[in-house]
């Protein structure tokens, strides 16, 4: 197939494309390269595939010097005609979207970059993919729209009406204005709720890579609700093996979606909601005692409140994810952990 990925600077996006190549599909990304994080690490990632720094010239296509099935080019998602012009130009069988602006907390600081990147992008993408007959959309969303919601596990049947940052009420936009495309113009769209996403190539900005660091340098960590918090933590690889199986199977009407007892997660238009998590929460402390275990290293910690916008507590119900298509993350903490921390070391040189 010919696939579109935007993000593929991005943590997720870059190991997407990776296995995507890898298969013999052909894949076009996309990324603005911001710098909401270091720049460098992104561009390292885009060399890993292939894509070296001419890559900077805004809308210029740069193909892998590795892989002749793929090409990079910098592209913002809020450029309406670039966007309009690269569907034109490529003809893509599907799509899936992971460039988004990330992050919680930043979401309080500079809510206008959400704005542009994960909802006005996002409607260039749905209205690029309804006129170009796009076969299927996937596209990122995150745990955080369960917001006030306190339910365990948190399933893509329950109502998500309460995001408690500007980031998850984004992702829960997405995941309206996905509907209105499937239902009005027969799009079949797939959203995907990804839960505290990690491995090697992960973003800085991350827990696991702030301890990391913080741990081989001496210094505190910061540990949010005095440590009182559980993360349903998924290794980047099980979110691949996820994605790629949603891209495969396109959403279709569910013949018992009725609107007398609506089921959020399913519709009588081809529209899905899936959660991609390892349902197997961890508490932040068994987490940072894994970390130092890797590094075989003690951590010095800083005990804080809550921060706005965070929740004290994410687990995953995958079960239509094992019902559909016949998989579920299994990756342990201990595994995934000691991977990351061998990728740091060498990526640094630590």
């Amino acid at each position: 197939m010919k696939i579109l990925v935007t993000g593929t600077a991005g943590f997720i996006g870059f190991h997407l494309a990776q296995k995507l190549i890898a298969r013999g599909d052909e894949v076009v990304g996309i990324d603005s390269i911001n710098d909401y994080y270091d720049v460098n690490l992104k561009y390292s990632r885009l060399q890993v595939s292939g894509i070296g720094r001419e890559c900077n010239g805004y809308g210029k296509p740069v193909v892998s010097s590795k892989h002749s099935n793929y090409t990079f080019i910098n592209l913002k998602l809020e450029d309406r005609e670039g966007i309009n012009r690269l569907f034109a130009n490529y003809k893509f069988d599907r799509v899936c979207n992971l460039a988004a602006q990330a992050g919680v907390r930043y979401s309080l600081e500079n809510p206008i970059a959400y704005a542009d990147s994960n909802i006005v992008g996002f409607i260039n993408v749905l209205e690029a993919c309804r006129y170009n007959r796009i076969e299927h959309l996937v596209y990122a969303s995150s745990s955080s729209v369960y917001g006030l919601n306190e339910t365990m596990p948190f399933s893509t049947h329950h109502n998500v009406d309460h995001p408690i940052s500007l980031y998850a009420a984004s992702k829960k936009s997405n995941e309206l204005m996905a509907h209105t495309y499937s239902y009005l113009f027969g799009l079949p769209t797939t959203g995907l709720r990804f839960f505290t996403v990690y491995g090697p190539w992960g973003r800085p900005d991350m827990a696991l890579f702030l301890f990391t660091k913080a741990i081989l340098e001496g210094k505190r960590i910061d540990v949010y609700n005095n440590g009182d918090m559980q993360r349903d933590f998924t290794y980047v690889d099980d979110i691949v093996e996820g994605v790629m199986r949603v891209i495969d199977s396109p959403s279709k009407p569910d013949p018992s979606w009725t609107g007398e007892k609506p089921n959020p997660s399913s519709s009588v238009a081809p529209y899905k909601i899936y959660n991609i998590g390892n349902s197997n929460p961890v508490k932040l402390m068994d987490f940072i005692n894994a970390i130092e275990a890797a590094l075989s290293l003690k951590a010095e910690i800083n005990f804080l409140p809550l921060q706005p916008g965070d929740v004290p507590s994410t687990w995953a119900n995958v079960d239509d994810l094992w019902k559909n298509l016949d998989f579920k993350p299994a990756t342990s903490i201990t595994t995934g952990i000691a991977n990351f921390v061998a990728w740091y070391k060498e990526y640094y040189k630590k």
